[in-house]
């Protein structure tokens, strides 16, 4: 009786022993695993979607399109750079979050992914549990800009406007709780000034107003800002990073201009989806590490006033940590909002 317990039928009525049926499950998860690895160790064998939360032709856009085009070299497939807007960077995360988890879609993300659970509303994922980071390709410099006709000739003089035009000038960021936004909440908490913000989904965006005239002022990359500059329409007054940029060597940073220790870079990140395969995570950030020492993308960043930077995993993630509280105790103390 105990041995017939143990039998079942099979589809065609033959009976199976349990232990034969579990052999034969167990042969073919092996068989899944198998081809799981083979499509994995074939990674990739079509074009990999690097997808952009902001604007076409800002700083965001401009670093992820200079490595999409060594990428592709390195990787032998099309890395095709997606600028999905909209949602404070929201829309993009869910459109990544919605692909495939199979190695082939990446958001190309800035600090707004540390930010956006203390500032938008139902979420609908976590951060941090629902995306891997993978590595930190690129740092960019900020820049503090004004219209060409704007009354200050250097940041000091600008800031002494400010103060006596309290809620006058009006400074445009890209986006809303971005790190441009967060680095005009730190100018005006150490300089004791108040400004209008005036949001913007990319730096193309406000870099294209500042030209027109349509506000008085821009804290965005140094990226964003080459257009403007080189077009007579604004003139920069001041860098937000630590030290001054090797493409504007004669303007001076907040920190040796009044606001010691001021450093707030913006930066772009490489994260994936949680669930894509472990295998191609290392690849893909061994392939960020090889882009960032090509002389061409080098040459390209140093041009855009950006900095290629490609740390480990472990790094960038630890990095990542401290940013998240600095920059949640920075949103809290300045009251920052998204409408």
């Amino acid at each position: 009786m105990g041995k017939d317990r143990d039998l079942q039928s099979d589809a065609l009525g033959y009976p199976v022993s349990v232990k034969r049926r579990a052999a034969i499950l167990l042969g073919l998860g092996s068989l899944v695993s198998a081809r799981l690895s083979m499509a994995q160790s074939d990674w990739p064998n079509r074009a990999i979607h690097l997808v952009v939360p902001f604007s076409a032709g800002g700083a965001a856009d401009t670093s992820a399109r200079a490595f999409a085009a060594q990428l592709t070299e390195i990787l032998g497939q099309n890395v095709v750079v997606e600028n999905r807007t909209g949602g404070n960077a929201v829309v993009a995360a869910s459109a990544v979050l919605q692909a495939p988890r199979d190695g082939y879609t990446f958001i190309w993300d800035a600090a707004n992914c540390l930010t956006n659970p203390l500032l938008v509303k139902d979420l609908a994922f976590n951060y941090q549990t629902s995306f891997t980071p993978i590595t930190l390709p690129v740092r960019a410099p900020q820049v503090i800009a004004v219209r060409q006709d704007f009354p200050a000739n250097n940041i000091r003089e600008f800031i002494e406007y400010v103060k006596a035009h309290p809620g006058k000038v009006s400074c445009g960021t890209p986006p809303a709780g971005g790190m441009a936004h967060l680095a005009l909440a730190l100018l005006q908490e150490r300089a004791g000034i108040q400004m209008i913000h005036t949001p913007y989904r990319g730096g193309a965006d406000a870099a294209r107003d500042i030209m027109g005239g349509q506000i008085d002022s821009i804290l965005i990359t140094a990226s964003s800002a080459r257009g403007p500059y080189r077009a007579g329409k604004a003139r920069l007054l001041a860098v937000t990073s630590a030290e001054r940029s090797p493409v504007y060597p004669d303007v001076p940073t907040l920190a040796e201009s009044g606001l010691p220790g001021y450093d707030m870079d913006d930066w772009f990140g490489l994260f994936a989806a949680t669930g894509t395969p472990e295998a191609v995570l290392p690849r893909m950030q061994e392939a960020i590490v090889r882009a960032a020492k090509s002389p061409a993308l080098i040459s390209s960043m140093e041009q855009a006033g950006q900095v290629p930077v490609a740390n480990s995993t472990k790094d960038f993630t630890m990095w990542l940590n401290q940013q998240r509280e600095l920059l949640q105790k920075l949103i809290r103390t300045a009251k920052i909002t998204v409408s």
